[in-house]
């Protein structure tokens, strides 16, 4: 097939675009700007645009589909010429469902921990030699793309993401899947720029679980009292209730606790032991046993940016975290604390996000930093201008935390200079966000801050 691509630069949509090529068909991009990693991995497969911007003369009656990422506009003149035209357009989840159809489907769904559950179950299934597709949410080792397509596989493993599928199909991505097997990892009001209200968010979580197809299995956290209510309100879908996998601590490296002994694992905190157990339950569902689960997630070492630890030096331990959302900010914290109880943790956490830069709704992130000994939170001015939101304040966001001796930035190298400060010997430091810190290299700064 002939495949143009509208925003080809996208986390998702470059990763389809190189799974696609892989396969065989012919590839063609454009995008208005292109990060990194997009960027290097593009040109790695030779499909990074000629040139930047939108060019209609690139769509043609010789392509056989177009797929319209969301960072296009719905005026985007690819999109309208291949309206025009008759090209078919999709969404990257409808041509995912699309190819998906005739296979067993796995979703993983949630407002956090999906993409290290769905790391997992592709983990855990690799080891033992299963055929599947998948799509998950960030880089894994042993998994060269983070989308693989193979008509071959009787499976496909889907990270299920709530937010919209197009600029022109306003439906979340994971309403499109229809899965066999779902789970929802717990739900907190996220995306606020596409769901105004709480109630409005719960109502596409809702509406997930109606798409199960007859006879599938909902797997969900029982610690969730909304996702509670929810599946009792959905009696005739066949649900099984997870929580925290029974473990301990011991010179500190977490431990399951099971039934033929304990599991040393490198993971640690109860948000990640939560995920592995619900994790575990999908597994179940396709048939490996608990022992072979455990022999399999002992060597899982996380999926990028999810409490990935950077180095481990002379006394400072740096870790990375895609925390963005309050809850999923408060349960990071927490998990560096408990591990590390008697070392001085310095939490920098950058709001980058729709929600997180939105003066209204940053007062959901109230004592979400508590924890810390020392605690930053950094936004670039440019952003807000990127998302035509107001212009935040710094005594907002100092306000919104709640913590009186936070210190607030609006330059990254601020940031920087606030932890060359503070660190010492025995020192932990957490850094999140969902973006970058405007690109700052976390190597290279961790490995400065040991000189």
């Amino acid at each position: 097939m002939r495949i143009h691509f509208i925003a080809i630069g996208g986390s998702a949509m470059h990763n389809l675009a190189i799974a696609l090529k892989q396969a065989g068909h012919i590839i063609s991009g454009s995008d208005d700007e292109i990060f990194e990693p997009s960027k290097s991995r593009l040109q790695h497969f030779d499909l990074f645009p000629g040139q930047m911007g939108w060019h209609p003369e690139l769509i043609s009656h010789n392509l056989d589909a177009v797929i319209l990422g969301m960072h296009a506009k719905a005026d985007n003149p690819e999109l309208i010429q291949a309206q025009q035209m008759g090209v078919q357009v999709f969404s990257y989840p409808e041509f995912l469902a699309r190819h998906a159809q005739n296979k067993q489907r796995i979703v993983i769904g949630g407002s956090h921990g999906k993409t290290t559950i769905t790391s997992m179950v592709m983990h855990v299934m690799k080891h033992l030699r299963f055929d599947f597709d998948y799509l998950v949410g960030s880089k894994i080792k042993n998994f060269d793309v983070m989308v693989r397509l193979n008509e071959e596989a009787p499976t496909m493993i889907f990270e299920g993401d709530e937010y919209l599928s197009s600029p022109i199909d306003l439906r979340p991505k994971f309403h499109w899947y229809k899965p066999h097997i779902a789970l929802i990892s717990g739900i907190a009001w996220d995306h606020m720029n596409v769901f105004p209200t709480f109630e409005n968010y719960l109502d596409q979580f809702n509406l997930f679980i109606r798409g199960i197809e007859p006879n599938g299995v909902l797997i969900y956290s029982s610690d969730d009292e909304q996702l509670v209510e929810l599946v009792k309100n959905n009696p005739a879908v066949n649900s099984i209730g997870y929580g925290v996998h029974p473990n301990v601590v011991k010179e500190g490296v977490t431990r399951l606790l099971t039934e033929n002994g304990e599991v040393a694992i490198g993971l640690f905190g109860r948000h990640n032991l939560q995920n592995l157990n619900g994790a575990r339950l999908i597994c179940q569902q396709v048939g490996i046993s608990d022992p072979d689960f455990y022999d399999a997630i002992g060597n899982f070492e996380g999926a990028a940016n999810r409490l990935e630890k950077v180095l481990d030096e002379k006394g400072m331990i740096y870790f990375k975290d895609f925390a963005h959302a309050p809850s999923k900010l408060k349960a990071t914290i927490q998990a560096v604390r408990n591990q590390y109880p008697d070392r001085k943790l310095l939490a920098c956490f950058e709001l980058h996000t729709y929600s997180s830069l939105n003066k209204s709704f940053l007062s959901e992130y109230i004592h979400t930093l508590d924890l810390a000994d020392m605690a930053c939170v950094y936004f670039n001015p440019h952003a807000l201008t990127l998302k035509k939101l107001p212009m935040l304040m710094k005594r907002d966001v100092l306000s919104a935390f709640g913590r009186d001796d936070l210190h607030v930035f609006d330059q990254s190298s601020d940031v920087v200079d606030w932890i060359r400060k503070n660190k010492s010997e025995n020192t932990v430091i957490l850094m999140m966000s969902s973006g970058n810190f405007d690109g700052i290299n976390h190597l290279e700064l961790a490995k400065s801050l040991l000189q």
